[in-house]
């Protein structure tokens, strides 16, 4: 359990709080519980370790008022527009045999030991944190999902998550699914089309006109080339005329 020193606060001004941001502390309220709500102030470097942390408004704290103890659990942090810094944080007072709702972060172990993952599954969280309804004395950090033994097709459910004693989900009309195991999604890329040599020859003939055309083309240089062989082309053999007696 997280210690914090707390101060209290009689100024309550704007401009009081601006000076004890300045001076490196958040303004804050505790209320709850029969004793009265108190105006304090705590250190921002103090805070700074678990404030950012998921589990930081469903974290039990003992603060520390000028000596005085109180468990407490934060509830609500404002934080600035620009600077996106802490500026105000309401405390609640734990009250023994209260219950509380709060939203629970879920931590999954052993991701090593599952089947399914091992043969490339993936986890596919539904629920990072879930709603519970706690004992004020009882408030678990965090709800662990143990992965041993899960398989690809294997649906988690919040049945199957052991819970600490006397801590239930705020859902009971039906039993919700926390996680997956899905199979592996593999995206095949589309094969690329044949590259069409284009024939040679006339544009616009197709492989076989070119190929029909250049055989014709052939034969008949062939037969003029023989033709050139056999010698001159004989001409018809002219009659002399009679002579004259």
């Amino acid at each position: 359990m997280n210690n914090l020193k707390a101060i209290k606060r009689e100024n309550l001004t704007s401009g009081s709080n601006s000076k004890l941001r300045a001076q490196g502390l958040i303004p804050a309220i505790l209320y709850g519980g029969k004793d009265p709500n108190k105006n304090i102030s705590v250190s921002k470097k103090e805070i700074s370790g678990i404030i950012n942390s998921d589990t930081f408004l469903s974290k039990v704290l003992e603060l520390d008022v000028d000596g005085k103890k109180e468990k407490v659990i934060p509830r609500e942090v404002a934080y600035h527009v620009v600077s996106e810094e802490p500026i105000h944080i309401d405390f609640m007072r734990i009250v023994i045999g209260k219950k509380i709702i709060l939203e629970i972060p879920v931590k999954f172990i052993n991701h090593p030991d599952s089947p399914g993952l091992k043969k490339g599954g993936v986890l596919n969280i539904v629920r990072r944190k879930v709603e519970l309804k706690c004992p004020a004395e009882n408030i678990p950090d965090e709800i662990v999902v143990d992965l041993t033994g899960t398989d690809i097709g294997t649906s988690i459910k919040i049945s199957s998550v052991k819970l600490p004693e006397n801590v239930l989900p705020t859902i009971v009309d039906r039993d919700f699914v926390v996680a997956t195991v899905a199979a592996p999604t593999i995206i095949k890329e589309p094969e690329k089309p044949a590259e069409e040599t284009p024939a040679e020859g006339a544009e616009g003939e197709t492989p076989a006109e070119g190929a029909e055309a250049a055989t014709k083309d052939g034969d008949a240089a062939k037969k003029e080339e023989k033709g050139k062989e056999g010698g001159a082309e004989k001409k018809p053999e002219e009659k002399k005329p009679a002579e004259k007696k």
